[in-house]
């Protein structure tokens, strides 16, 4: 056990010992390199591709980032709408508008509508959130994290060149060597030879010779594994590092096309409910003008009113179209009148025919759900006067109107 634990030891410490050799041969080469005293391996091409990464690498990581920050303010923005919502369902109270005088009714349909109102938006919100999370954060994520392992591999190349560099500095030092120690293995060592036997001095010679030559050998060697590691290191970042620079493109336009898409959906259906909103704050204010309506026309009211009237006709016989125009009882169910701005031609019998300035007595629906968004019910004001009969209502777009 003891003799494992300290071969292991010994393992690490020469492991160690290499590491530490590496990284002193290294920092001497540089050193070399920028006092102009050894040459370096430059290759411009890589060193373009490079620069290319870097900037690649940046571009993404701030898309990433900004595309983060999109998402929090887009999760703020929810819960922001989330809290007006909540507001405004929380101060709206049907009894501000004469709950005793106003159809129920019409006032839960309203309340319904308020809270399918609330409930789509919030939806609408997380969708939202999710698309972008699922369809462009993800996709972000996945691109740059290719880009760690080839900034390492890049690293990994600088080194391999280094040592390149620096075995190959080392051969070509010994190659000069060996010329000079021939010459002067060739020269007999006077002092040397003196000592030695005659027979001694063929074999000093020839062991001088033999660590020459080991040297020499090694450091070929040397040269040919640091020459191999970083030629295949470099092979294989020339080939991926153009791929990575070509495919950026790619991800920015599927990144952003899929953001404007959700966007441009989220946007769409919010408007619509936005919208929605608009009607039901349209209905609860024509609910109050009605109620404001309602309680002018009081009984005494109406008798001052008929008293007027008659003494008015006595004094000057109105004509024709004076009398019609203001002593007529408004229909059953009347809400306010419009005044046609463009003409619609009927295509269902349930439908009034408009020509441009003809006014219409809005009716109510006898049953509200029978109401569609955009349409009101209503019958001309010349036939109401002339017959004094609804049964030539129908309904009309409402856009085709404006509201006297």
């Amino acid at each position: 056990m003891a003799e494992t634990g300290n071969s292991g030891k010994g393992v690490t410490a020469g492991k160690l010992a290499i590491t530490v050799q590496k990284r002193l041969s290294r920092a001497q080469e540089k050193v070399l390199q920028k006092l102009g005293k050894a040459d370096e391996t430059r290759d411009v091409v890589f060193e373009e591709m490079v620069a290319n990464f870097n900037k690649q690498m940046g571009e993404g990581t701030k898309l990433q980032k900004d595309l983060k920050a999109y998402m929090t303010a887009v999760k703020t923005l929810h819960e922001a709408s989330r809290r007006l919502q909540d507001c405004l369902a929380d101060m709206y109270e049907p009894e501000w508008f004469g709950k005793e005088e106003m159809d129920a009714m019409v006032e839960e349909m309203i309340e319904k509508e308020m809270d399918n109102n609330l409930e789509d938006t919030d939806t609408l919100w997380l969708d939202f959130h999710q698309n972008i999370t699922d369809n462009s954060m993800l996709s972000i994520d996945s691109y740059l994290a290719q880009f760690p392992e080839i900034k390492a591999r890049i690293a990994k190349r600088d080194r391999k060149m280094v040592d390149f560099d620096s075995a190959r500095h080392h051969f070509a030092s010994l190659q000069k060597g060996k010329k000079k120690d021939e010459a002067k293995i060739a020269k007999p060592a006077a002092l040397l030879e003196m000592a030695a036997p005659s027979w001694a001095q063929g074999l000093l010679s020839a062991h001088q010779v033999a660590q020459t030559n080991l040297s020499y050998n090694q450091a070929e060697e040397e040269l040919g594994r640091s020459q191999k590691i970083f030629e295949e290191l470099n092979v294989e970042l020339q080939d991926q590092l153009p791929v990575l620079w070509d495919s950026r493109v790619g991800v920015y336009v599927n990144t952003f096309q899929s953001l404007a898409s959700h966007q441009e959906k989220f946007h769409k259906e919010m408007s619509k409910l936005s919208q929605n909103l608009n009607d039901v704050m349209t209905k609860l204010e024509e609910q109050r003008h009605l109620k404001k309506d309602v309680a002018a026309a009081k009984p005494g009211d109406n008798a001052k009113s008929e008293e007027a009237n008659h003494s008015q006709a006595a004094s000057s016989p109105p004509t024709g179209s004076e009398s019609n125009s203001s002593e007529y009882k408004l229909p059953p169910g009347f809400v306010y009148k419009v005044k046609a701005i463009h003409e619609y031609a009927a295509t269902d019998g349930d439908e009034l025919e408009l020509n441009i300035g003809d006014t219409v007595l809005v009716l109510a629906f006898d049953n509200p759900d029978e109401q569609d968004d955009g349409w009101l019910m209503g019958v001309q004001e010349s036939l109401w006067i002339r017959n004094k009969d609804i049964s030539s209502k129908g309904v009309f777009p409402e856009n085709f109107t404006q509201k006297l």
